[in-house]
């Protein structure tokens, strides 16, 4: 098998999880600034075996499209063109900001550390990939 890497996609910082390679969790791995994303992910690719890719869909509260979308579908696009090979999926990623604040919260963050965007960010993308296998019945190959 392989990992697989998510992304909570933001027009300033992307945050940045990872699967172990049996796919079973989720773990934060980084944050990385949207206009360095596709070089971080490239030089990640080439070092471990990644077999796919969630990005988190913002829906707002009506279902419609964020004002982010457009935004992501072009990332999206780059994406498929540099890593035809890997799997990308859509992952509604509405409330995981405030549950990654929560987490903050409840794991006893200080209050500058849940200040920290960054932090948000990769919990947030945490998030969204353990929804993604919460919700997947076998593994990606």
């Amino acid at each position: 098998m392989g990992q697989i890497l998510a992304i909570d996609f933001g027009l300033k910082r992307c945050g940045i999880a990872v699967t172990d390679p049996m796919q079973l969790i989720a773990s934060g791995l980084t944050t990385v600034q949207t206009h360095q994303l596709e070089d971080f992910l490239k030089e990640y690719v080439s070092k471990e075996k990644v077999v796919g890719f969630v990005i988190g869909k913002p829906y707002q509260m009506n279902f419609q499209d964020s004002e982010s979308e457009p935004y992501i579908a072009s990332f999206l696009e780059r994406l498929s063109h540099l890593f035809p090979q890997i799997a990308l999926t859509r992952v509604d990623e509405r409330f995981t900001s405030k549950m990654a604040k929560q987490s903050l919260i409840d794991s006893g963050a200080k209050k500058k550390h849940r200040k920290q965007k960054e932090a948000i960010d990769e919990i947030s993308a945490t998030l969204i990939l353990q929804s993604y296998l919460d919700q997947q019945k076998t593994p990606l190959k």
